[in-house]
């Protein structure tokens, strides 16, 4: 069964709020066997415009990536991304 992943682009406005939302959502992500590929670090965009920050989850599957982020939980620390942040979420399935 193929894998599900979040891609997050994110340009964080206030990093001391934003701390919080990174604090809820790490527990979360866990639980629903969710591991970070990629958290941030260096990036390079020779093509286009990006948010300054980049994320890769890697779930189970495609619905376990998407029970993730539409949980109770999720979206309580969700509301605190929004707030602080400028940012885009995709669920995807990978390749088999």
């Amino acid at each position: 069964m193929p894998k599900g992943y979040w891609i997050v682009h994110v340009t964080v406005k206030n990093p001391e709020e934003y701390a919080e939302y990174v604090r809820l959502d790490t527990p979360v992500v866990e639980s629903f066997g969710g591991r970070f590929l990629v958290r941030g670090g260096q990036t390079e965009t020779p093509e286009t415009p990006q948010k300054d920050r980049h994320v890769i989850i890697e779930f189970p599957d495609f619905a376990t990536a998407r029970a993730c982020y539409h949980s109770e939980a999720y979206q309580a620390a969700a509301k605190i991304r929004m707030a602080h942040s400028d940012s885009d979420i995709v669920i995807i399935e990978g390749q088999p």
